[in-house]
């Protein structure tokens, strides 16, 4: 399998070095050079499979000689064995129609961690192979940050860098990155919101001095091989439900547009995935993208589901790149515009691509809220308010087609909104126990390059 960039310049890669190298050297995102196929009776074969044999059926096309089928096999089962829960992302039935995929029995508690676990163990194979070390950088609205620097503490030939917008976090959040002091994490809390972290993270992989001097590489979701993990959950669940055998929709709480984006992607590989539905909060630049064609970055305005607060969607153009017939130089154009003007009117054919497939809707904070006392009245499920973001948009789609929604965090990690919305206040989980009572560390400051590189420059080991 080869991995070309969205902006058409970069060099090909195999998986190995798409996984380590995370965003393009010409600014854009890695994506196959080819979409794999599975026919309809690969598909059948699934049913009953436990979830990492179904990961390395899904894994296997995209992985190509970087692992063998064995490898592959041991590295899932080592990464999936630490999950509370046997089946991985369990399925949860709430009426007729609607059911809960849930994905937050990782050690952090979101759905970050069915990607994260494993990239952490390919990092550190494919580090390990070549010797070299690799200065990791991220930006997190909240549960990316948590979820990597648990795979990655404490491991060699890593450093890690996180940025998360001060004061836009849960405290659960913020303390499940901050209390962990592994000398190779490195958290720095960014006076601005997430698109302001991201920013930075573009910025610096962007600037040749810096990125020359150190081996960057990312793990949110402008990493390659976390969006192949995100694609297996969707098989998962599609199987249980009579796939292929009848079409599934998918309802998904999204920010950044990279859980969804993987869902885009098993269709493409063949899940019969009738609808997906984009639910955002009031940051709905999705929601105006998807529906009226208008990409264009408001203000960031903080809500109850803070994952969610953002303006700059980054997977975005890795599906304005394949609905515009993979055209690298047409991607690369038009995502310099936007980056100038926060701003990208979308062609009418990419419009009439997407809504083929996509569905979209904006949930505000009373709907949420209603969702989350809904869930828990009428179901006896309590939801955190991203979960509640995509219920609601699922609620509110047509259809008889039985629809999925992700389960993208754990309840207890936003008591406060939680409790607002329903009455009732999460605990955390056992394994999670004991968060608030250890010592927190961290560098705060101005969401400035040349602070920030400055910061990780005096920390992080140059490249050879």
């Amino acid at each position: 399998m080869r991995y070309i960039s969205t902006r058409g310049t970069a060099p090909i890669l195999d998986f190995d070095a798409v996984t380590l190298a995370g965003l393009a050297s010409d600014g854009g995102l890695y994506v196959p050079e080819t979409w794999p196929h599975l026919a309809p009776v690969e598909i059948t074969a699934m049913a009953g499979l436990s979830y990492v044999e179904t990961a390395v059926r899904v894994c296997l096309p995209f992985v190509g000689t970087a692992l063998t089928e064995a490898e592959l096999r041991d590295l899932l089962a080592t990464a999936y064995g630490s999950f509370d829960h046997a089946a991985v992302t369990p399925l949860v039935q709430l009426d007729q129609r609607h059911w809960l995929l849930e994905l937050f029995h990782g050690p952090t508690l979101a759905f970050k961690d069915v990607a994260m676990q494993a990239l952490g163990l390919l990092f550190e194979n494919f580090l390990g192979r070549s010797g070299k070390a690799v200065t990791i950088i991220g930006a997190t609205s909240g549960d990316t940050g948590s979820a990597a620097i648990n795979a990655l503490a404490g491991r060699d030939r890593v450093e890690v860098f996180m940025l998360h917008p001060r004061g836009r976090v849960s405290d659960v959040q913020r303390r499940q990155m901050t209390t962990v002091l592994a000398p190779n994490i490195h958290n720095i809390a960014v006076e601005g919101n997430f698109d302001d972290a991201q920013a930075l993270v573009k910025a610096m992989f962007n600037d040749p001095d810096f990125s020359g001097r150190f081996n960057l590489s990312a793990v949110n979701s402008i990493n390659w091989a976390r969006l192949m993990l995100q694609i297996v959950y969707y098989f998962y669940a599609a199987v249980r439900l009579g796939a292929p055998h009848r079409p599934i929709s998918f309802a998904v709480p999204t920010g950044n547009f990279g859980d969804v984006f993987a869902g885009y992607v098993a269709r493409q590989m063949g899940l019969p995935i009738d609808r997906l539905i984009v639910a955002t909060n009031s940051n709905d630049i999705l929601h105006r993208a998807l529906s009226a064609g208008d990409y264009s970055a408001g203000q960031v305005t903080p809500t109850d589901s803070p994952s969610m607060d953002i303006q700059v969607s980054s997977n975005f153009e890795r599906l304005l790149f394949d609905l515009g017939g993979r055209d690298g130089a047409a991607t690369a154009a038009a995502m310099r515009g936007f980056e100038k003007t926060k701003a990208m009117a979308i062609p009418a054919d990419q419009r009439a691509a997407a809504a083929a497939i996509f569905d979209s809707a904006r949930v505000d904070a009373d709907s949420m809220a209603r969702t989350i006392r809904w869930a828990r009245d009428k179901c006896g499920q309590i939801i955190d308010p991203h979960t509640a973001v995509g219920l609601a948009a699922a609620r509110a789609s047509a259809g008889d087609t039985p629809v999925v929604t992700l389960a993208t965090a754990h309840p207890a990690k936003f008591p406060d909104a939680v409790e607002r919305a329903g009455g009732l206040r999460p605990v955390l989980p056992q394994r999670a126990q004991g968060l608030f009572d250890r010592e927190e560390r961290y560098a705060t400051m101005a969401a400035d390059l040349t602070t920030v590189e400055a910061y990780i420059a005096a920390r992080a080991q140059p490249s050879a």
